[in-house]
């Protein structure tokens, strides 16, 4: 069985991303919460607790590698305004002219170039192929992922559900990442 869901277009998701996101941040209760905050299409807050200790370093060493190896502005944690709400990649990478068009932004209105998702327990391949679309029809040029025992895997926006085992835009990067 397939669903099919009807979302509004681009420009109108966008505008109601970026005023649900301020009130998410503007609201207190939210200040101290230990997880991942992010919303879907209708401006629903999705809590997730964090995935630990581990998960975070993984996340760490992926920005700082991207970071030693190309120029312009490594991330953690990012929120990427989607169609369906807004998402937060674990790490990720803009060239110096694509953080400038969002630097200052509550949400990043454009997906940076390089999206990448740290594989949790509970993530589904289902859950990580909806996010790969979401992030390639925000900007993503690739997204990566890394698996529980820290291997790469890179997928591209014109073969979003294809894995491969070397970026284009990062050929270097590290095919295991440790701990």
């Amino acid at each position: 069985m397939q669903l099919t869901i009807n979302l509004p277009d681009r420009t109108e998701q966008l505008a109601r991303n970026r005023e649900r996101w301020a009130e998410v941040l503007a609201d207190p209760r939210w200040n101290d919460w230990p997880g991942r905050i992010e919303t879907n299409a209708f401006g629903q807050i999705i809590i997730t607790p964090h995935a630990g200790g581990p998960h975070s370093a993984v996340q760490g060493k992926i920005a700082f590698e991207i970071d030693r190896q190309l120029t312009g502005q490594a991330t953690v944690v990012c929120p990427v305004s989607t169609i369906d709400g807004v998402k937060c990649i674990d790490a990720g990478w803009f060239t110096t002219e694509r953080y400038q068009s969002v630097r200052g932004q509550i949400l990043c209105e454009i997906a940076p170039e390089i999206c990448v998702e740290v594989i949790s327990p509970n993530n589904t391949d289902a859950e990580l192929q909806h996010k790969r679309a979401l992030y390639f029809d925000a900007g993503a040029i690739e997204c990566w992922q890394c698996d529980e025992q820290g291997r790469m895997s890179y997928y591209f926006i014109d073969a979003p559900n294809t894995a491969t085992e070397q970026s284009k835009l990062c050929p270097q990067f590290p095919a295991t990442i440790e701990d």
